[in-house]
């Protein structure tokens, strides 16, 4: 069969390349003009959309920042779903899910740089696992105001993802959980220097 006509091979080259959209660089510079890349932690995720908007305009700081967030979970979601209804394996679907957080963090379009793929895997998350993500969204958010601190919120959300999974959705529909654990290993080491930061308590708040 010929690679470029094999339907799996269609969507894992789809996946990655739609994951790849810098939505939050697009977004900052279309409505703010103001290169995210250059300034701030230099991500493309929606905490430095946030972060560096907010110097110049708040209120559209808090619109990119959400409009980041909602699209970056979409990127993952329509590609999952389209596949779903063509009734792919759930072995595709999970490596589909792989790709597009991995085209996040290592865009193509960035020269493999990106964000730290918290959104994207909550996108691919909420198609595949929806029961354990809607208990990790709970998780972030309520860290996310008390703590107010994006990068601990993110990975405790993660956390909690990941435990009830094991215990709701063991096995992911494939007799595997590997996948899943793929996807949080990546977005855990996007996170390494935040990390570090948050050990030695130099980790800046979102406020």
């Amino acid at each position: 069969m010929d690679f470029f006509t094999n339907q799996n091979i269609i969507f894992y080259l789809l996946a990655y390349l739609v994951g790849s959209i810098p939505f939050g660089l697009i977004l900052a510079k279309t409505f703010a003009g103001v290169d995210i890349k250059t300034q701030g932690s230099k991500s493309i995720g929606a905490t430095n959309v946030l972060r560096v908007v907010k110097q110049t305009n708040p209120k559209l700081a808090k619109k990119l920042g959400v409009a980041t967030v909602v699209l970056d979970a979409l990127k993952g979601t329509i590609v999952l779903l389209i596949g779903l209804s063509l009734n792919l394996s759930y072995e595709t679907l999970w490596a589909m899910a792989v790709l597009s957080v991995l085209g996040h963090c290592y865009s193509i379009y960035l020269g493999l740089e990106g964000g730290k793929g918290v959104a994207t895997g909550l996108g691919v998350y909420i198609v595949l696992i929806p029961i354990p993500t809607l208990i990790g969204a709970i998780v972030w958010i309520v860290c996310a105001k008390v703590l107010k601190i994006s990068s601990l919120s993110s990975l405790l959300g993660l956390i909690a993802v990941v435990i009830s999974s094991v215990f709701i959705n063991d096995g992911l529909n494939i007799g595997s959980n590997v996948p899943m654990y793929l996807i949080a290993f990546i977005i855990l080491y996007k996170h390494i220097p935040n990390i570090v930061r948050l050990i030695k308590g130099e980790e800046k708040k979102v406020i």
